[in-house]
């Protein structure tokens, strides 16, 4: 992010656009220049145009009206100078769009990598705090907001150089002729400040309301089973329709000041050109000027009108990249990103896991949120299955998050071999622990490309994990095998084949650690039982550790944990837990009848 820094809250929101114009100046300097040359190629030979036509007017057409011919080598002199203009201009033009074009989209691809790797860096908690939909709207609308300004800004800067040239020329015509076309910059500067205060707070509206609208169309979207159950699509087309209208009456506001503002820089020039005309017929009836400076005059200050109607486009982009970078800034500022050691996970076979004085509690503002765990004390040898049970609310899914650092305890340490977690690098926290939830990510994609998920292993790898899981027979048995897709959120699966396909994508990673946090909740309690043993026997040397109350999970550990009000409660055994807990003969004999009606349904 280097140059990315926070605005100043004092600044105006016109000149936070320029100092957004200046980070992408500095991160694409050479594109950049090339479209400002662009721009300065097209503004200057604008102004050129007019002085060459003043000196067609004054040497070649009065000259002819008075004698009564036309020099035709004069004029296809002055006609050759006119044409060279205007492929410089023509060159101009087409550096400034399209390298502009490029520069813009270099920087909105920049940020969207830059965003998406801050999403994944920062923790699960971050996100629970933030709808999904103001993310999505970060990483599209605003992060577009904040660079389209780069395509109308080289004409901004060819804006500035017809200003430059075309007043000096104006002023060398005829003094008292420039200064009625110079009269319109003063003019052009109280109408733009006047905008900019008017539409900046809207701009910036605007852009709020649009991840309003974004969270509030994920939320249907991701909802929509629900919806349809409950039989309420009317509600919620209602409620978005609420949003939408909300957003829509925001942009009709900022339009309305638009066209305002465009409609009165429309009508501005044309009056300056009158007024030019009237004064200089004046002139050159008293003999005070000729025709050839008013035609450079006039085509000088209708040339101007055209930089003076762009200053708008240009003016409400800068507006617009100042809304959005203050929401994406707010992102890639944000200070909650878990940081990393650099040392390794050395060793082979299961982790050998220790928990020291564990704590942890879900942050809020004032600090008085309960706590999930507290003073959790725990050795677990390498190599050990272990099952933690406990009822819900006790803290099982913390304790799993953070066996695999997804987050940190606020409290005391979490230790892999006796090196806190904290200090390993992010790459060797990965190849060693991974963690399996009841909630399984599936891509639109295939069987294979679901199972790898970016791993370079063969077709026999992905088939072994398959086989571990169960799932090697349906996955045969599918028109195109393991090329065959799966559709959106895994359409054509079960959610117990989606839950294995997900276990199938860590089997086949061989961790030195896994946590299945209940990753076969949806899997038939005997097929469960099965899976289970296929994978204590696959990875005999792993530590795994089992987040779950089912009797599946309980029969293949070593040792019980059981977990009560955040705290363990006991450990032990299943006969001997079972023998000295009431608590957890009411859980586990609570869950072991639910099974069996499952097993009889």
């Amino acid at each position: 992010m280097g140059l990315s820094v926070p605005f100043s809250s004092k600044a105006s929101r016109l000149g936070n656009g320029f100092h957004v114009v200046w980070i992408g100046m500095r991160l694409e300097p050479r594109l950049f220049s090339v479209a400002v040359l662009g721009g300065i190629a097209y503004g200057v030979g604008m102004a050129a145009s007019g002085w060459v036509l003043g000196r067609l007017t004054h040497e070649v057409l009065m000259p002819a009206f008075a004698a009564g011919h036309l020099d035709g080598a004069e004029l296809a002199r002055w006609a050759g100078v006119l044409c060279g203009i205007a492929v410089v201009t023509a060159g101009g033009v087409l550096a400034r769009r399209a390298v502009a074009g490029k520069v813009m989209h270099r920087l909105q691809a920049r940020y969207r990598r830059l965003l998406i790797r801050k999403y994944l860096d920062m923790p699960p908690s971050w996100h629970h705090r933030r709808p999904a939909g103001q993310l999505l709207a970060v990483a599209t609308s605003d992060i577009e907001a904040t660079w389209q300004v780069f395509a109308p800004l080289p004409m901004g800067v060819s804006v500035l150089a017809m200003i430059v040239t075309g007043g000096a020329a104006l002023l060398a015509a005829d003094l008292q002729l420039g200064a009625i076309g110079l009269a319109l910059l003063p003019a052009l500067v109280v109408l733009n400040w006047g905008y900019q205060r008017r539409a900046a707070p809207l701009a910036a509206r605007v852009q709020a309301l649009r991840g309003e609208v974004a969270s509030v169309a994920q939320e249907s979207f991701a909802g929509s089973h629900v919806v349809k159950s409950l039989g309420l699509e009317d509600f919620e087309a209602e409620r978005f329709q609420r949003s939408v209208g909300t957003l829509r009456d925001a942009s009709i506001t900022v339009g309305r000041a638009r066209v305002l503002f465009d409609t009165v820089i429309e009508g501005l020039a044309p009056l300056c050109v009158l007024a030019a005309l009237a004064v200089g017929a004046v002139r050159v009836a008293g003999g005070d000027a000729d025709v050839g400076d008013v035609v450079e005059v006039a085509y000088l200050i209708g040339m101007l009108a055209l930089p003076v109607r762009s200053l708008g486009p240009v003016l409400g982009e800068l507006i617009r990249a100042a809304a959005g970078w203050e929401r994406l800034s707010a992102v890639l500022h944000d200070d909650d990103a878990m940081g990393y050691g650099d040392r390794r996970a050395d060793g082979s076979g299961g982790v050998a896991i220790s928990l020291r004085a564990v704590g942890y509690r879900y942050p809020d503002a004032d600090g008085s949120a309960p706590p999930v765990l507290r003073d959790v004390n725990l050795e677990i040898p390498g190599g050990r299955t272990v099952a933690v049970v406990g009822s819900t609310g006790s803290g099982k899914s913390t304790f799993a998050s953070l066996l695999v650092r997804l987050t940190d305890p606020t409290e005391g340490s979490v230790l892999f071999d006796g090196v806190d977690v904290r200090e390993l690098s992010q790459r060797a926290l990965a190849d060693c622990a991974l963690l399996v939830t009841q909630e399984t990510f599936v891509l639109d994609d295939t069987v294979r490309n679901n199972v790898l998920f970016g791993a370079d292993l063969s077709d026999g790898a992905v088939w072994e994990a398959l086989e571990v899981v169960r799932l090697a027979d349906f996955v045969s048995g599918l028109p195109s095998g393991l090329d065959t897709p799966v559709g959106e959120q895994g359409a054509i699966l079960s959610g117990g084949q989606r839950q294995r396909l997900g276990l199938a994508r860590a089997v086949i990673r061989s961790p030195r650690l896994l946590v299945l946090d209940d990753a076969t909740s949806a899997v038939d309690p005997h097929v469960e039982g099965e899976i289970l043993h296929r994978v204590c026997e696959a990875f005999q040397d792993t530590s795994l550790v089992l987040i779950s109350n089912r009797m599946a999970a309980i029969l293949v550990a070593d040792e019980i944990v059981h977990l009560e009000s955040g705290s363990v409660h006991d450990r032990g055994g299943h006969a001997e837990v079972l023998a000295r807990s009431a608590s957890y003969r009411r859980l586990v004999s609570a869950y072991a009848r639910s099974a069996a009606r499952d097993g009889q349904s």
